[in-house]
């Protein structure tokens, strides 16, 4: 089984990115991200009302982290210390050495290559310092922007499954991409 300690944080860095610690400080940030209808489009939870909720949504990252259970970085430019998104191992799976990605970037950050970058980052750190099989990433059907970036980083299509969630009275598809660690 994986023995994961994420005690000392480590923070990652691309070519035009660096992914580090979300902090109380990018409460604004988070706030902007999960209380946007656009964004949250595609992911089946309530979206963000108050600064409260964006508060509890960092204590939810942090508490993770600190249990070992999963680990998120804030995604911002090299140019600047502002969050424009989040990207993580949301959920991991120490017995079956996996684990699920997520991600979300502001809406104007869209398009720019941004995610398949930071994607790529989170993988390799996956696969060469957790020591992960596999990494999954769960999305919508309909998300087709998410499925061509998960494609861009060499992710399959592995499951669709149907109406296996309900959210809000609706009943929701959700389809399972995946990657299987070279290293």
């Amino acid at each position: 089984m994986l023995n994961l300690n994420f005690s000392s944080f480590p923070n990652l860095e691309t070519e035009r990115l660096i992914l580090r610690h979300i902090a109380k400080e990018d409460v604004n940030e988070i706030f902007e991200l999960r209380s946007d209808k656009q964004t949250m489009k595609y992911i089946p939870r309530p979206l963000a009302t108050t600064k409260e909720d964006a508060l509890g949504h960092i204590a939810m990252i942090d508490a993770k982290i600190e249990n070992n259970e999963g680990i998120n970085w804030a995604i911002t430019l090299k140019n600047s210390p502002k969050l424009i998104g989040i990207i993580g191992h949301y959920r991991i799976k120490p017995e079956y050495y996996r684990a699920e990605i997520g991600y979300m970037l502001l809406p104007q950050y869209h398009g720019k290559g941004i995610m398949t970058e930071a994607i790529k980052e989170v993988v390799s750190f996956g696969f060469k310092v957790m020591k992960l099989h596999s990494i999954e990433a769960i999305i919508d059907p309909k998300n087709f922007v998410s499925e061509k970036v998960l494609l861009k980083n060499d992710f399959v299509k592995e499951a669709h499954l149907k109406e296996n969630k309900c959210f809000e009275g609706r009943f929701l598809d959700t389809v399972i991409y995946s990657i299987l660690s070279t290293v």
